[in-house]
């Protein structure tokens, strides 16, 4: 093989990008947890399509039904990965949504996207505002029959908070497509997003040349490279973040993160910006990047688990 194929665009260690096209994806990274009843949190769930012509699917939480008649928060979730690995059913997600479902208790659509660089962005994108407008339209009997619309939160971690974000901003600038005149965002929740710029804040760590290296992969289209508004809210030109939809922010990132920098920075944007909404601040303690998804019981993880809850509970 021709050494030049060998290459490597970016490597995230669990994943590796070859500029021949061709990608490494860690083992374990495609595994699924069946879509069921989990007996540890009483949470039900099923996977459902949107659209079979892009793939845009997702998997529905439902916890125990206590009182037929009480509508529930629907909170619409995006997962991590970077982008380019992860899916509701993995294993780490799938649980962390049993665990939020049932603390939270609300109806969860948890959004299966397209990955890149097989799906450059900004397909995730699209498929994220395709899996809202779906959502919030009541187009499945448990949102319809158990959800109340008027109550949405929009939510995501690392790079689905990025995309949590950008569907807010697309929501508040445009109105969700809903068939159902009640449907409303709440509230917008971003757990340690990933967000980045053409220049270097002087907290961040060397990650930011990583990650701007990983953008410009899969996302090669994007306006202004790493100062494309959907990586960088901050940037000059970027549509005013008193535009988001919702009446509360809450946003969350952790002292060892690399990527709280810009965290702080999106949080102080909002708050400058004039945005009529709440925005909440959270941060874990010697804390690193996601690190409450693995196990989201336990220590710092435990404490942000109740912030989200109390969030979504309105206090």
């Amino acid at each position: 093989m021709d050494s030049g194929n060998n290459e490597i665009v970016f490597d995230l260690g669990y994943f590796r990008l070859y500029k021949d096209g061709r990608v490494h994806r860690a083992d374990g990274l495609d595994a699924t947890a069946p879509a069921g009843f989990d007996a540890a949190t009483g949470v039900t769930s099923r996977d459902v399509v949107i659209d079979a012509g892009t793939g845009v699917a997702a998997r529905l939480y439902l916890p125990t039904i206590r009182d037929p008649a009480t509508k529930l928060p629907v909170l619409v979730f995006f997962h991590g990965g970077a982008f380019v690995i992860g899916s509701p059913g993995l294993p780490v997600f799938h649980d962390y949504a049993n665990n939020l479902v049932a603390s939270a208790r609300v109806v969860a659509v948890s959004v299966r996207y397209r990955l890149a660089p097989e799906h450059l962005l900004p397909a995730a994108y699209d498929d994220a505002w395709a899996a809202l407008n779906w959502a919030v339209s009541g187009a499945d009997a448990w949102l319809s029959d158990h959800g109340d619309l008027g109550r949405v939160f929009v939510a995501g971690v690392s790079a689905g908070a990025n995309i949590a974000h950008n569907v807010a901003m697309t929501a508040g600038v445009n109105g969700l497509r809903a068939a159902e005149p009640r449907a409303c965002i709440e509230g917008v929740i971003l757990l340690h997003p990933s967000l980045s710029g053409k220049q270097r804040m002087e907290e961040e760590e060397e990650f930011w040349l990583a990650n701007n290296k990983r953008w410009t992969a899969i996302f090669p289209g994007a306006k202004d490279g790493p100062d494309d508004p959907r990586i960088n809210p901050m940037a000059a030109g970027a549509r005013s973040m008193a535009k988001l939809a919702g009446e509360r922010l809450l946003v969350c990132t952790a002292s060892e993160d690399p990527r709280a920098p810009r965290g702080r920075a999106y949080r102080d944007a909002v708050r400058a910006s004039g945005w009529r909404g709440e925005v909440e601040w959270f941060e874990s303690n010697g804390e690193g990047h996601g690190f409450f998804i693995p196990d989201p019981s336990g220590g710092e993880a435990a404490k942000l688990m109740d912030r989200v809850v109390g969030f979504v509970a309105g206090h």
